[in-house]
């Protein structure tokens, strides 16, 4: 008989705790029974994997357990399905022990412990097999989601130390496992080394076992639960004390609870997000201009006259008129209004006036923001708003790019056709303006009109200067750093996709840092710290260099609150007027570096980023020095604690960007599965390809195009030149990327942004072994780079060498650079082919330095006369076709393509070796697409011979 209270009858009356152990036992005895079926029935295959099976991999990973395969998935399935209510019934029991009167954290907390359970049984019953990429959704979400739930729980621990002990040791062990199971699992995918994956099965199951044992010590809290329902002790009406409020007590001043310890509003939170927009929409527009105005002496191959635009970003020297500024500062919103016309250039075809219209959004641009923190600079609460508004835009637009492929689909060469989302885009900012500015006092705060000067406005506009070029040059996008320390195969360093989530993660921390202890970003200490991983980025590659960039980052992004608030209570016209007059000085000087041959004093500065990092850094010096001058402010102290509230809704934005990060890292992972078009014919299929930027005749970008292009021409290998997009000016843009990850092929990005070439870059479907990049002798002219790689083709090693010429004006640097790479090729005994810009006459001067005895290298066609720049030379192999291919309206440059058949030679002599066929006696798997016979397709077609070549 049920016991009776003075409540009344009682049907059914059990502990709470019980439900912990109904989840923990239904969830273990998922994993586990379909672990010991998998084992008995089906042991050889589900430690087999793509690379590597028994006896070099011998212990299961959790997705090959309880996979595809009958019975252990049905197991499986089974008891997960059983877990789901023991599951729910967990979730809403501790929203009922902790939820608190206007605490929002709870509810958060409860959303992400149901949108788990259901993304659980998304992965569950999805699987890889029945829809890869919703399995993956599925999976990277319920990854995600963990994060806060587990942080969430810790947070709102009842004051049970013994629960609270085994929460942090769990949660500790689960994150802490992560690490070895990502090295483990690049091991396995990238470097293909027997044995890693069964060490990274052991990590997973140990990642599966802290899960569950996390949840399980809920069974310590729910002893304060009786259900039908009943709470004995009241916990649940807030009776108990929880850790954070007996922490709380003791100090008042905790951040954590001054934080997020508020009742949430969703207009804040609108009114957050919007003014984030804006920040990102500043971003969009700023690394665009650079890229438009690049478009113009990259077409005109010298100074066009349209480089002046890079000045547009000055207009903030407008504020030393106070008429002027005083009207910009009463009129806010109509300034920010102008500055969307920006966004509108992808709607004007011709390049120039795309330029006005871009340029002018970003003289509006630049001029709203400076008069925001100076107008604002006399109420702390708002100032950090609008910093962090502008620091996340940063962190926000790094992330788009991530996802787009370091494109970004709103800037003024996207549209529709190339992954654009320009319409959108604008939408969004307008609804942004007028939501941020709806509320706005016009001419607000003593400080806006008249100004108050605390040390020196000079320095802190050159801290200004150093600062905003070294967040655009190094982190508009995620990648740029990573570029700089990469030095070819084997991977032995970060690579862009995952890791840029680690670069990205590093800003939000420095930002995090730079909000909550503005005293340390400010510091000599934390400068110095800067100032040695700037140097470290500088001088090192790999993993060592990448740590410098890390610690960079946090830097930057810490270092720019008090910088930006420091110059904000300056006098406008020298803080932010100097300010980007020396940030345009630092953009013209970094590209000088490597466009030295082509500007007034550029040999002066030839190849000297160390002496652009050095000048950055001091310049952000003078700044820390002027903020570092000022006298302390008793209102900026008292309003802290206040800003600290409107700072949770700017956090809770950021911590949604970080999952965004760590989601697109996770889709982008590598897969490392690429086939070759005519595998079952062993044909190696060769092209090279001068890009010129990716950017088209009509200033589009020309990613897209040249996918399609690439794919229906059936290339396996590929190398393409004046690919180095990794500078302000070409919109730290990595074009590779998405060619890679799109067509399914490897990548060497080539020597990086800091080797100071204009690029040089290879794709191969084929596993890249080893490569070795090359700064050819280049004394007078630019700096010829070139890739000398190592490929599995078939089973059979292959080398590939790509290679940039310098320029036609340098004779005595081309003399060289063909000795050097003559004698290059020659040291290798392997087959290989050249995919090369060599800027000679078929048959004259340095042609026959590269096609010499000492190379050993055949020209692929030497009746081809019609040829000054690209050429393919091979040794080793048997040629069967050669064809060239008109490049459209997408660069100034064709397509050369050569198909080669591996496991056979040409014939040494050159009458024989040369004779050609016709295409009706060659198989149908080693011919060249059909499609662009005639008129081709899309203004891509066969022509100079008007058809392909093909040899005996």
């Amino acid at each position: 008989m049920a016991p009776k209270f003075k409540d009344g009858d009682v049907v059914l009356a059990f502990s709470g705790k019980w439900v912990s152990w109904a989840h923990t036992a239904a969830a273990y005895a998922a994993f586990l029974s379909a672990f010991f079926v998998g084992v008995s029935l089906h042991y050889h295959k589900i430690v087999q994997n793509e690379w590597f099976g028994y006896p070099e991999e011998w212990f299961p990973s959790v997705s090959a357990t309880i996979g595809d395969r009958y019975p252990e998935r049905s197991f499986f399935m089974l008891f997960i399905a059983i877990t789901s209510g023991p599951r729910f019934a967990l979730v809403g029991l501790w929203y009922l022990l902790t939820a608190r009167p206007n605490a929002t954290l709870p509810k958060f907390v409860a959303f992400m412990g149901v949108f788990r359970t259901l993304t659980c049984g998304g992965w569950t019953y999805v699987t890889s097999t029945d829809d890869h990429d919703w399995h993956d959704i599925f999976m990277i979400s319920y990854l995600v989601a963990t994060v806060p739930w587990t942080a969430g729980c810790l947070a709102l621990s009842p004051n049970n130390a013994r629960a609270v002990k085994y929460r942090r040791y769990l949660a500790g062990a689960f994150f802490g496992t992560l690490i070895p199971l990502v090295y483990f699992f690049i091991q396995h995918k990238v470097h293909r080394v027997a044995g890693a994956y069964t060490i990274y099965a052991f990590f997973e199951w140990a990642l599966v076992l802290f899960d569950v044992a996390f949840d399980a010590v809920t069974a310590l809290d729910f002893e304060t639960f009786e259900l039908v329902i009943k709470d004995v002790n009241g916990s649940s009406k807030g009776n108990n004390k929880m850790v954070a409020d007996a922490v709380l007590e003791k100090e008042k001043s905790r951040q954590a609870n001054e934080v997020f310890g508020h009742a949430f509003s969703w207009a804040s939170a609108i009114d957050a997000a919007a003014d984030v927009y804006n920040g990102f929409v500043f971003w969009s527009m700023l690394t665009s201009l650079g890229l438009v105005v690049w478009y113009f002496p990259l077409w005109h191959m010298g100074i066009s006259g349209y480089e002046v635009m890079v000045m547009v970003t000055v207009s903030p020297f407008l504020l030393g008129i106070k008429s002027i500024r005083v009207l910009v500062v009463r009129n806010l919103r109509i300034c920010h209004f102008l500055a969307l016309s920006g966004l509108l250039g992808y709607l004007i075809q011709d390049p120039a006036r795309r330029l006005f219209s871009v340029g002018f959004g970003v003289w509006m641009s630049c001029l709203y923001w400076a008069a925001t923190w100076y107008s604002v600079a006399g109420r702390p609460k708002a100032l950090e708003a609008k910093i962090s508004a502008w620091t996340i835009g940063l962190i926000l637009s790094s992330v788009v790019k991530f996802a787009f492929h370091t494109s970004n689909p709103i800037w003024p060469t996207s549209h529709a056709q190339n992954g654009g989302m320009n319409g959108l885009g604008f939408i969004l900012a307008v609804l942004a303006v007028l939501r941020s500015s709806r509320n706005l006092v016009q001419g607000e705060g003593n400080l806006g009109i008249s100004g108050r000067k605390e040390g020196s406005s000079v320095l802190a506009g050159f801290g200004i200067g150093g600062l905003f070029f070294a967040l655009h040059s190094l982190l508009s996008d995620s990648s740029t750093m990573i570029l700089w320390v990469w030095e070819g195969y084997p991977v032995r360093g970060p690579i862009s996709a995952p890791h840029g989530a680690l670069t990205i993660f590093a800003m939000g921390a420095g930002l995090v840092l730079g909000l909550f202890r503005e005293d340390i970003a400010r510091s000599w200490t934390a400068y110095g710290i800067g100032c040695v991983a700037a140097a470290v980025l500088t001088l090192y590659t790999h993993w060592t260099g990448f740590y410098g960039a890390l610690i960079l980052t946090v830097y930057l992004l810490a270092a720019s609150v008090p910088l930006i608030g420091s110059a904000a209570r300056k006098v406008p016209v020298k803080a932010f007027g100097v300010g980007f007059l020396v940030y345009n000085f630092m953009v013209l000087f970094h590209v000088w570096l490597v466009a030295y041959a082509f500007v007034p004093g550029g040999p002066l500065v030839r190849e000297h980023t160390d002496w652009v990092m050095i000048t950055t850094m001091l310049l952000i010096g003078c700044g820390v020095f002027a903020s570092l001058s000022e006298t302390s402010s008793l209102q900026r102290k008292r309003s802290h604690l206040d800003a600290r509230k409107t700072r949770s809704y700017y956090l809770y934005i950021l911590g949604i960007v970080q999952l965004m990060s760590v989601s697109i890292a996770y889709l982008r992972f590598p897969t490392n599965d690429y086939v070759p078009y005519h595998k079952d014919d062993k044909v190696l299929t060769a092209g090279i390809w001068t890009i010129h930027f990716s950017l088209d005749n009509d200033m589009w970008s020309s990613e897209y195009r040249m996918r399609d292009v690439i794919k229906e021409l059936e290339i396996d290998v590929i190398g393409l030149l004046e690919s180095d997009l990794q500078r302000i000016i070409m919109g730290n843009r990595d074009t590779t990327q998405f060619l890679a990850e799109d067509l399914g092929m490897y990548v060497d990005y080539g020597p990086g942004p800091n080797k100071h070439t204009w690029g040089a870059a290879l794709l191969s479907k084929f596993p890249i072994l080893n490569s070795t990049h090359h700064l050819l002798p280049s004394p007078v002219g630019e700096l010829a780079p070139a890739i000398h790689a190592t490929l599995d083709v078939y089973g059979e090693l292959v080398d590939v060498f790509v290679f940039h010429s310098g320029q036609e004006e340098d004779p005595e640097d081309r003399r060289l650079q063909s000795i050097y790479l003559s004698e290059l090729m020659g040291s290798s005994p392997r087959p290989s082919i050249l995919l090369s810009y060599l800027v000679t006459k078929p048959l004259e001067g340095n042609y026959n330095t590269y096609v010499s005895e000492q190379s050993g290298m055949y020209d692929i066609d030497p009746t081809d006369w019609d040829r000054w720049c690209e050429y393919i030379l091979y040794k080793g192999l048997k040629r069967t076709g050669y064809a060239r291919v008109s490049r459209g309206t997408i660069t100034d440059t064709e397509i050369q393509v050569g198909k080669f058949l591996i496991g056979e030679k040409d014939d040494e002599v050159a009458e024989v070796r040369n004779a050609r066929i016709d295409e009706g006696q060659v198989p149908e798997g080693l011919r060249f697409p059909a499609m662009f016979r005639g008129e081709g397709v899309r203004g891509h077609s066969y022509h100079v011979f008007d058809e392909p070549r093909y040899y005996a």
